[in-house]
């Protein structure tokens, strides 16, 4: 099993910046990516961003790319969302997530492992 525990999402006003933060314990090594995903009210849980852990390759959702940065620190078992330019659209439940399988992390089905989710409100 793998533990996630999210931190960093909080309240900002439109253009600024948050980051978040998960750290991860338990069999990290069993895992191949990790991610981010948010979710509004009355919608799907919606692919953000990814990072593989072996070779960093990134992924991210069109609406974020230029904006967002996933980041790593394998010596710390921790990701990272770097959210900047931020816009009331983005206004979600951010869940961190890990995977052990490869494929199209996009699809929210790839994802093994759940954190509990942290807020983040962006306001115009």
């Amino acid at each position: 099993q793998v533990q996630l525990v999210e931190s960093g999402g909080g309240l900002v006003q439109a253009g600024g910046s948050l980051r978040l933060s998960c750290a991860a314990s338990g069999r990290t090594s069993s895992t191949i990516a990790m991610g981010w995903l948010r979710q509004t009210p009355g919608k799907d849980r919606e692919f953000v961003a990814a990072i593989t852990t072996s070779g960093g390759s990134t992924y991210y959702v069109d609406s974020v790319k230029g904006r967002f940065t996933i980041s790593r620190d394998n010596a710390e078992n921790t990701v990272y969302l770097q959210m900047n330019n931020l816009r009331p659209e983005d206004t979600a439940v951010y869940y961190c997530a890990a995977t052990k399988y490869s494929g199209s992390y996009y699809q929210k089905f790839l994802w093994n492992y759940w954190g509990q989710g942290t807020q983040v409100t962006v306001s115009s």
